[in-house]
């Protein structure tokens, strides 16, 4: 299994509020503690729906907890329209 570019802070997150288990958080969010980990070492990208039930059980916006790590910059310029 490969890294994704997608990287996330969610193990910082899980000790600032109370040092939450990956079993805790897993059956707050609704998955196993193994795609919880998976997840947490970039090994797996999780749904978008994961991904803010993550964030709201943190109290943080998405971007708190996710961040991409895509080689491309600007990507929206690039596939603008041009005149």
């Amino acid at each position: 299994m490969t890294k994704t570019a997608v990287t996330n802070k969610i193990r910082r997150l899980r000790f600032d509020h109370g040092e939450m288990t990956q079993q805790a958080l897993a059956e707050r969010i609704g998955v196993t503690r193994q795609t919880v980990n998976a997840i947490e070492l970039g090994k797996y990208s999780p749904s978008l729906e994961v991904a803010f039930r993550i964030a709201r059980v943190f109290g943080v916006p998405l971007e708190e907890v996710f961040s991409y790590e895509g080689g491309e910059k600007n990507v929206a310029a690039k596939a603008a329209p041009t005149s």
